[in-house]
């Protein structure tokens, strides 16, 4: 494993403007998982493909800017909707293998013939894509921002986490795993949350509450530890990414902590807002190191 330290300045973005991108629909287009699922996607340039996959409350629009970058840079960046979310289906009973087959035909619908085919994951849609590789999904490389797993310098996942949010969605409580899940997990503040309300980043939010619970088991379930066994399988390259903007020391070093656990990790930090990294800094890098 090595590190690097890029110097480029930029802006952060602003939280609610990435929200009001998750509203904007462009045209998608769909491919069948295993299951029969629909999934949604758009596709951007040409070239070798790269599959963005977004974390907790993100649809497609989250990353539809990257995408639209990696195109600029020789690449076929393709944002989707995970399952549950936007215009995809969502077959249940849920599970992380459906969603690495998910993942697998984006994939394989938009790659070109025998070229090599590439992911980059957010947060816990990291956490997917690394559970994908370790699964033998048909990625070359892979890329991941700030994967939130937890080690001793994180606070501790809250008790029951899964069983919680299965609670709040039976009692159809969309605004009780918003408030659970940016207040207990993230630790926002509930005056910051509260704030939220009436922003455009507010419905878009509520709409994808229910695949929180898929995020949470994406990480581990009720154990959001370094999965160790599941990392030793990983054989392809990946590079681990954080942002200069993230303030929480605990989730900034874990681009590190998880570059150190892999066969072939590296980590690199680059100028950016909290918890992102502006599509212009990203693509550059990412660019170079899919072609490397």
């Amino acid at each position: 494993m090595t590190s690097e330290t890029s110097t480029d300045t930029t802006t952060q973005t602003d939280a609610q403007t990435h929200a009001q991108t998750q509203t904007e629909r462009g045209p998608a287009e769909q491919t069948t998982s295993a299951d029969g699922t629909t999934i949604a996607y758009e596709r951007y340039g040409s070239g070798p493909v790269v599959v963005l996959v977004g974390g907790a409350f993100c649809d497609r629009g989250a990353l539809r800017d990257p995408a639209r970058a990696l195109a600029e840079h020789g690449f076929t960046g393709v944002t989707y909707d995970r399952r549950g979310r936007g215009d995809s289906g969502d077959t249940q009973p849920y599970s992380v293998a459906r969603e690495i087959d998910d993942l697998s035909a984006v994939v394989e619908a938009n790659r070109e013939q025998s070229s090599a085919a590439y992911a980059f994951g957010v947060s816990s849609g990291g956490a997917l894509v690394i559970e994908a590789l370790a699964a033998g999904a048909p990625l070359d490389k892979a890329a991941v921002l700030e994967v939130p797993y937890r080690n001793a310098s994180w606070p501790p996942v809250p008790a029951d986490y899964i069983g919680t949010l299965e609670r709040f969605e039976a009692a159809g409580d969309r605004e009780g795993i918003l408030r659970y899940f940016n207040h207990q997990v993230v630790g926002m503040p509930d005056e910051m949350v509260e704030g939220m309300r009436g922003t455009p980043m507010w419905e878009p939010m509520l709409a994808l509450t229910y695949t929180v619970r898929y995020d949470g088991w994406c990480l581990g379930g009720d154990d959001h530890s370094l999965p160790d066994e599941t990392l030793a399988r990983v054989a392809a390259p990946v590079l681990s990414v954080c942002s200069s903007g993230t303030a929480m020391p605990w989730l900034h070093d874990s681009a590190e902590v998880l570059a150190e656990a892999l066969p072939h990790g590296r980590a690199v930090e680059l100028p950016g807002g909290f918890h992102e990294v502006p599509a212009a800094v990203l693509a550059p890098v990412l660019a170079e190191f899919y072609r490397s």
